[in-house]
């Protein structure tokens, strides 16, 4: 067991870093990714989104495996019954089957499943490891490449009601630091970036940060114009289909 669990810590520590953190209006997800193709950001259901390091072909089978499990248990039920808390326990129990199994390799990734609340005290987010754990997490989170250091920035630096070009920010910075404590440049075309927005009017709260909105909240200076990037991101969902 020990030697599973070395190598998918191996796995997913070859996989570039994702940060999650909340902010006044809702919870912003970053990763470095400059494919515009391979997302490791996805909705799952109205509220609820999910993010993942590791082998794409295995994490992208447990996001459709939690899209159709989502949309099964809203369908029969109701929409109000579909929670993070449930979905992250459907993960767990597949990752830790998978982990324990002698007849399989263990899956090479670690998860993030959030959800926004009416407030900021009643978001949600949890940490699933490869061995199928869940670690309920509040204020910020890091995985992948080396999320220990990562986490130990935000640590320090997050706070409760940031703006989302605050917490942006913050979350470029932390993936900008690299193994020996250097700095590199992340510039938006190498970012993804997407927002749990509580504000927004829809029933569905999941909004990518694309194109200029995203280059506009980076730039030196910006303060954070929350309500004008709320109020393009409305005025693009109608023009555009959202994922």
């Amino acid at each position: 067991m020990a030697d599973r669990a070395e190598y998918a810590r191996k796995g997913i520590a070859r996989g570039r870093s994702v940060v999650v953190l909340q902010y006044a209006d809702g919870i912003v997800f970053v990763a470095e990714n400059p494919s515009r193709a391979l997302h490791k950001v996805s909705e799952i259901y109205d509220r609820i989104a999910f993010a993942a390091v590791g082998k794409y072909n295995e994490f992208e089978n447990l996001r459709i495996g939690g899209v159709r499990y989502a949309d099964l248990r809203g369908y029969t039920y109701d929409r109000e019954d579909v929670t993070a808390r449930g979905l992250a326990n459907v993960y767990a129990q597949t990752l830790g089957t998978i982990f324990s199994s002698a007849a399989e390799k263990p899956y090479e990734v670690e998860l993030i499943v959030a959800e926004v609340g009416e407030g900021p005290e009643d978001d949600q987010i949890y940490r699933l490891p490869h061995d199928g754990s869940i670690v309920d997490e509040h204020g910020s989170v890091a995985v992948g490449g080396n999320a220990d250091q990562i986490s130990s920035y935000l640590d320090q630096r997050h706070r409760d009601g940031m703006t989302l070009a605050e917490a942006l920010k913050l979350a470029v910075d932390s993936l900008s630091r690299d193994n020996n404590g250097g700095e590199r440049s992340l510039t938006a075309e190498q970012l993804e970036v997407a927002v749990l927005d509580r504000t927004r009017p829809q029933k569905r709260k999941f909004k990518r940060v694309l194109g200029g909105q995203l280059s506009r909240l980076l730039e030196p200076g910006e303060g954070g114009s929350d309500a004008e990037a709320s109020a393009e991101s409305s005025e693009e969902s109608s023009s555009e289909s959202e994922d």
